[in-house]
């Protein structure tokens, strides 16, 4: 069979609200996750045994190769299903690690859908999203990237939500933020909770959907900053940009996004901040 490939696209946050703490220690979220056209690709020799090959700009920061997301997921796939046609997979890195951009995630749903087309299993195949949610809580969102709201740990999505792409820049300043310890200083001790707030219908006008995104928030955002400062000068650095609607922080950071009127104006940004930051990660994108 011949070389399969698929895109990662990068996860960023919109928004998101940390509504309270399980007992098991799980943090409870409300998040509105869109997905950009800068990724990480994947491709699939199928046939022969399981293999993972890492290239690109950041593969050297993608740790050991047995603790890769990709090798994890197809495992936990042939566990689930028996008899699994796989082969050897090629990742080439693109994304920043450890930047709030579920790239780990999406390389993982991505072996997944790879692996369903060699062995012809469909996409609603429930087995999919059940092995996708014990690799990862960013993971069952990135099974089929498109816009939706995010709740519980990960594992409650809406059905994909309508909404303009969005012009935007993406900026990470090469420093990683562990998730764990942006969590921790939250403080939320297991059991606490607190009430979401009712899901509101997006506008499907551009200005006006950026007017509502602003009217909310990443609780992670603060923590974040105070781990690693520079993510507030990153911030400061795309709302002094032309054009500018809204900065602000995806996931548990570091990566910030910016969204612009236009894609003029991102490339335009992207561009400035590039030459002025020559050692941060700026790109410019569509969120959709």
């Amino acid at each position: 069979m011949a070389r399969l490939v698929d895109h990662a696209p990068a996860k960023v946050n919109l928004t998101l609200a940390v509504l309270g703490r399980r007992a098991d220690g799980y943090h409870l979220l409300d998040s509105l996750v869109v997905f950009a056209r800068e990724g990480d690709r994947l491709t699939l020799d199928p046939g022969g045994p399981l293999s993972l090959r890492i290239r690109g700009v950041t593969a050297k920061q993608a740790g050991p190769l047995d603790d890769n997301l990709v090798l994890k997921a197809a495992r936990a796939l042939a566990a689930e299903i028996p008899g699994l046609k796989l082969g050897r997979f090629t990742l080439e890195k693109r994304l920043p690690i450890a930047a709030g951009l579920g790239g780990g995630s999406s390389d993982a749903a991505a072996a997944l859908r790879l692996i369903a087309r060699v062995n012809r299993i469909k996409r609603s195949d429930p087995r999919l999203r059940r092995v996708a949610a014990t690799i990862g809580a960013d993971v069952p969102v990135c099974l089929d990237p498109r816009p939706r709201r995010m709740r519980g740990i990960g594992e409650v999505l809406s059905a994909p939500l309508k909404m303009p792409p969005l012009s935007a820049v993406l900026v990470n300043p090469g420093v990683a933020v562990p998730t764990r310890d942006v969590f921790a200083r939250l403080g939320f001790k297991p059991g606490k909770r607190s009430r979401a707030g009712r899901a509101r219908p997006l506008p499907s006008e551009r200005g006006r959907l950026m007017d509502a995104l602003a009217a909310q928030r990443n609780d992670l955002e603060p923590p974040a900053i105070a781990i690693q400062p520079v993510i507030s000068r990153v911030l400061e650095a795309l709302r002094e940009q032309p054009g500018c609607r809204l900065a602000r922080m995806s996931g548990s950071g570091a990566t910030c996004f910016g969204l612009f009127g236009s894609s003029r104006q991102a490339a335009a940004a992207a561009r400035k901040l590039g030459k002025a930051q020559p050692r941060w990660w700026v790109r410019a994108t569509i969120l959709s």
